[in-house]
């Protein structure tokens, strides 16, 4: 199954799970990817045409929107509660997915 169907089936790509978490408080895209970089401690990076690509997936589902902040050369984007709402089964779903390796691998 393609990848840009994961948001019809109400999961998030790595990159869309990782815009969406730093967008729980209004930023623009600059500072999108940074917060990304320190959430993970530099284990995972956004570029910037993966990152406008997945904030206009995260739109068009209505997981994010862009706030007027009065600032013309910088969109500010936040989540939803749609969008936080989906967060939190996405955390869920993940959680699921670790115990169960777990048991599988007996750690």
């Amino acid at each position: 199954m393609p990848r840009n169907d994961s948001l019809e089936l109400g999961e998030l790509t790595d990159t869309a799970y990782y815009t969406l978490l730093s967008l729980i408080e209004a930023r623009h895209g600059y500072l999108i990817m940074k917060t990304i970089e320190e959430m993970t401690d530099n284990n995972f990076s956004v570029g910037p045409a993966s990152m406008y690509t997945t904030i206009k997936r995260l739109l068009a589902a209505g997981l994010i929107k862009l706030l007027d902040d009065g600032e013309e050369k910088r969109k500010t984007y936040i989540a939803t509660e749609k969008g936080i709402e989906l967060l939190k089964k996405e955390v869920q779903r993940k959680r699921e997915m670790v115990t169960l390796a777990e048991k599988i691998l007996k750690h």
